[in-house]
């Protein structure tokens, strides 16, 4: 997705008659169905003036321009690319990234500086590490610029066109002399030290047929974070983390660094939606922590993402790898860092029906947490708690955190790198299930997500299978409307799941034994092709992802057109457990549809069992 692409004697003909940020505001709303912000449309008017008069003093007026192109299967956008070809006549691309910055102060982070953004001061990451980030992604996803036996060489710099060159300026330091010498940084008094720069890579012209090429460019696909979790591990970081996934990466970095020198424990809170990227970070954080030689563990509360995660590791590392209720009991201080996943899981106390009643406690389970570590970094989403049970919100975290004198640092993350990076999709799924208030009322169809309405649950699992034959993962899931049984003595799985004629075994229980050949434990549901033959629960797939997800939405959950409200029905569910939590039941089983919804990278595929619902979801649907 892009919101310009054309001439670069296009892009100065409309900037000069000031009618670009016009353009772009009318095709951001043609894609997105609502309006961009007042601050995006000046900083739009402003930035692209001022790049648009290099371009004219540079004489590049036959080049091909994209402005606000949205990076390969994220949210994110580049500000502008040029192309052309150099004077080999070699294809080539510039990102240029365009900030209205006039001054920074020194942030504690490797890759950041402190500077004024959407009305505060905050950590933001340095531009020449943010448009290199930027480069790396393009050049790992985008065939236009590696798999040609002629590829577009891609090079990037910044510009920051109310900013004055002072030697003595943070953003100058030694500590990012490299990276700007890689990724260069312009600023206003420097226009020809910026028109040099592209006029080296740009200076034949030709742009229209080079942009024509990256146009017709095809994405590689996403990188499953199951499939590298074990390279990570072994020192070989596989995701490229950008814009505040590496500023909170940083920041953590920071905080274990710090807390050799400094008593007072540290608490970062990650928060984040669907496919924001947390566990890609979390992954990164414990890769990096165990090779600098820091005690690092990774926590969750769900068996089967832990347990998935120890497969891939093997036996060696998996030690590293717990849950929440290992830590009872522990020493204050013997992990350096704590790393917990999905602590929107954490339960009120570490007890269950296996805890010896000698090693019973009432001590709350983050109480826990926080003491065994130094540094203890949480990553949570409020919404994705489906059980009552699960107290792990950000308020409650925050209510420990100060009562036990830590120092709290909190973060949110926005991009999205699920849903082929379609933040309109998730922001649709939370207005139309009434979980959040978003601007995204309709669905346009328009994006790249692969969201289908599917007339029979045959229909719906044919699609999955289809998906799997051409060469993707997909997996089949549904709402908790089913009993749960043990297997057969034989090990076979029993048919729960029964739509008139469909019939399908969920999932194994996590305590099943002697399944037959063919059938995966519960905790390797996911990880496991065989997985496919079953269809899975909340409890087994949150957590993943996978490029395609069937959903079969269950009656527990329906739309009443007469009060035009949401409505749970307990009689329809077979969650013991959720039935009993009278009010919380409705926003429960939401927020269980939520995470079913958002499993998938490329496409969601829905089967509703009732038509009150099903039309529902078809009027918040432009066709």
């Amino acid at each position: 997705m892009r919101l310009f692409a054309g001439s670069s004697e296009q892009f100065i003909q409309d900037s000069t008659r000031n009618e670009i940020a016009t353009k772009l505001r009318s095709a951001f709303f043609d894609y997105y169905r609502y309006n961009p912000s007042p601050a995006e449309i000046n900083s739009w008017r402003n930035s692209l003036k001022e790049i648009s008069n290099v371009f004219v003093e540079a004489d590049l007026t036959d080049h091909g321009v994209i402005l606000e192109y949205q990076l390969p299967l994220t949210s994110k956008r580049l500000d502008c690319l040029i192309s052309g070809k150099d004077k080999n006549d070699n294809d080539n691309a510039i990102i240029i990234e365009l900030k209205q910055w006039s001054k920074c102060r020194e942030a504690s982070g490797d890759n950041e500086v402190l500077t004024w953004v959407g009305g505060d001061e905050r950590e933001v990451l340095h531009p020449s590490v943010q448009v290199a980030q930027y480069t790396m992604y393009l050049q790992d996803t985008h065939t236009a610029f590696y798999a040609d036996e002629n590829p577009v060489f891609l090079n990037s710099c910044t510009y920051l066109h109310n900013y004055s060159y002072d030697s003595e300026d943070v953003i100058f330091s030694d500590k990012f002399s490299e990276i700007i010498k890689d990724y260069p940084l312009f600023t206003a008094d420097n226009t020809d030290g910026l028109k040099g720069f592209l006029l080296t890579k740009l200076e034949n012209g030709d742009g229209l047929e080079v942009l024509q090429k990256i146009e017709n460019g095809k994405y590689k696909p996403s990188k499953k974070l199951m499939d590298h979790v074990g390279n990570l591990i072994k020192g070989k970081p596989e995701y490229t983390l950008l814009d505040e996934q590496l500023v909170v990466f940083d920041k953590v970095l920071s905080c274990v660094k710090n807390s050799f020198f400094d008593d007072q424990k540290k608490v970062v809170i990650v928060k984040g939606g669907p496919g924001t990227g947390k566990s890609v970070i979390a992954i990164n954080l414990m890769s990096s922590l165990l090779l600098d030689g820091y005690n690092a563990q990774y926590a969750t509360g769900s068996r089967a993402f832990t347990e998935t995660l120890r497969k891939i590791v093997g036996m060696r590392g998996s030690a590293q790898f717990k849950y929440f209720n290992s830590y009872m009991n522990e020493e204050q201080n013997s992990l350096d860092v704590l790393i917990a996943d999905e602590a929107h899981r954490i339960r009120k106390t570490s007890n269950n029906r296996y805890t010896p009643r000698e090693r019973k406690s009432e001590i709350p389970q983050i109480e826990e947490l926080i003491d065994v570590a130094k540094v203890l970094v949480l990553f949570i989403d409020d919404d994705q708690i489906v059980r009552p049970d699960e107290i792990g919100s950000v308020e409650f975290i925050k209510a420990y955190a100060k009562k036990n004198n830590c120092q709290i640092f909190e973060y949110e993350l926005e991009a999205q790198f699920r849903c082929n990076g379609s933040d309109g999709f998730v922001n649709w799924i939370n207005n139309t299930l009434g979980i959040q208030k978003t601007a995204n009322i309709i669905w346009t169809q328009q994006e790249e997500f692969d969201f289908k309405i599917m007339s029979s649950p045959e229909e719906l699992e044919a699609s999955i299978i289809e998906k799997m034959n051409d060469g993707f993962n997909g997996r089949l899931t549904a709402g908790f409307c089913w009993p749960w049984s043990q297997p057969n003595r034989d090990g076979t799985l029993v048919d729960d799941v029964t739509i008139g004629d469909f019939t399908r075994p969920w999932n194994a229980k996590q305590d099943a034994t002697k399944l037959a050949k063919g059938i995966p434990k519960a905790s390797l549901w996911a990880y496991d092709l065989n997985g496919v033959n079953q269809i899975g629960c909340i409890y087994t797939i949150q957590g993943f992802e996978f490029d395609y997800v069937g959903v079969v939405f269950g009656k527990d959950l329906v739309y009443n057109f007469d009060t035009q409200r949401w409505e749970g029905h307990p009689e329809y569910s077979e969650d013991s457990v959720v039935k009993r939590s009278k009010d919380q039941f409705t926003d429960l089983v939401k927020n269980t549809y939520r995470v079913l919804l958002s499993r998938g990278m490329k496409g969601c595929y829905v089967y509703f069992m009732d038509k009150d619902t099903e039309n529902f979801f078809k009027s918040r649907i432009e066709y």
